[in-house]
């Protein structure tokens, strides 16, 4: 077995307080607590349970960051109640707001918690719709449509003036959507469409940067992912589980994709850029649920089943200290 002083060039330090800022892997002797301990690094991030929205609904949109997140939207029980609820999140409570215009479902949401955008939707349970609301940290305003309706659609943007939909549903022949627009803060405009026509799939990412990855082809559930570069749109290296319904968090080289339907309902994956790894599960499996954040620090809240008002939180790899033994 090597020892430490072969790996790293010098024998075990005595010190009486622990340093200051050790090297991970650094071993060292404290003689006041008489213990050896050693800086370790956690090898990937967890998702840790916070406290839940105050209308537990699936089906709903985000924006923001983790610990200033939007929850908007949704469904709710018993039966098909949609909802136009507004909830921020301030990394440890959800609070009401100003509720959206129009109440629906299955709609795309981007931005942060004082510049977002809510667009498409399902509303009542058979129109699928284009509208489109800005959200000014206080009240929501409708302003442009869509250029084509639909549900279950995806999104990728930084605020109320900036944001891509793709992908989606119009419940017509052929169901699954290729169609890409872009917003300016006054309109949509249609730019080149996906490779590969989906709904209900997770995303990431800004305007000229954006990721997508799963979803449905009506039928067919897959693990496509392409990758956006302002312009089009490029085929790239799959999820390692197929699914549907899942959300996402972060950029088009740094992502997370988390949830889905079941049975993969609790899967998390991390995209560096080329790949897919799995990484820790969610604390509880569900599906069309709303997610906003990056891969340091994500937030995954709502979905079914059950209908639940769960938030979780997901926290990069942590470094400490770790005691080896005492006297």
């Amino acid at each position: 077995m090597a020892t430490y002083l072969g790996t790293n060039g010098s024998r075990i330090q005595n010190y009486t307080t622990d340093p200051d800022n050790p090297n991970t892997g650094e071993v060292w002797y404290n003689g006041t607590a008489n213990t050896l301990k050693f800086q370790f690094e956690s090898p990937s991030g967890a998702w840790s349970t916070g406290n839940v929205l105050n209308r537990p609904r699936y089906a709903l949109a985000g924006a923001g960051t983790q610990t200033a997140a939007l929850a908007f939207g949704g469904n709710y029980p018993p039966g098909d109640n949609f909802a136009n609820e507004t909830e921020l999140y301030n990394g440890t409570n959800w609070t009401e707001l100003n509720n959206l215009t129009t109440a629906r479902q299955s709609l795309g949401g981007t931005g942060t918690s004082t510049s977002a955008l809510a667009f498409g939707g399902l509303f009542p349970s058979t129109t699928v719709t284009a509208l489109t609301e800005s959200w000014n940290g206080t009240n929501w305003t409708e302003v442009s449509d869509l250029n084509k309706a639909r549900i279950t659609l995806s999104e990728a943007g930084v605020s109320n003036t900036s944001a891509l939909a793709f992908g989606g549903d119009d419940f017509s022949a052929p169901r699954a959507q290729a169609v890409t627009e872009k917003w300016n803060g006054s309109s949509w405009t249609e730019v080149n469409d996906m490779n590969s026509a989906r709904a209900g799939s997770g995303a990431a990412g800004i305007v000229t940067a954006a990721l997508v990855f799963g979803g449905s082809e009506i039928p067919g559930t897959v693990g496509k992912t392409e990758i956006w570069n302002g312009t089009s749109w490029t085929e790239t290296t799959d999820l390692n589980t197929a699914r549907v319904s899942l959300a996402g968090s972060g950029t088009n080289t740094a992502a997370l994709a988390f949830g889905g339907a079941t049975p993969h309902g609790a899967l998390t994956e991390q995209w560096n850029g080329s790949n897919w790894t799995e990484v820790n599960d969610l604390n509880a499996a569900r599906d069309v649920l709303g997610g906003v954040g990056t891969t340091a620090a994500s937030l995954a809240f709502g979905g079914t089943p059950p209908v639940g008002g769960q938030t979780e939180e997901w926290n990069a790899p942590s470094t400490g200290v770790k005691t080896i033994s005492t006297d």
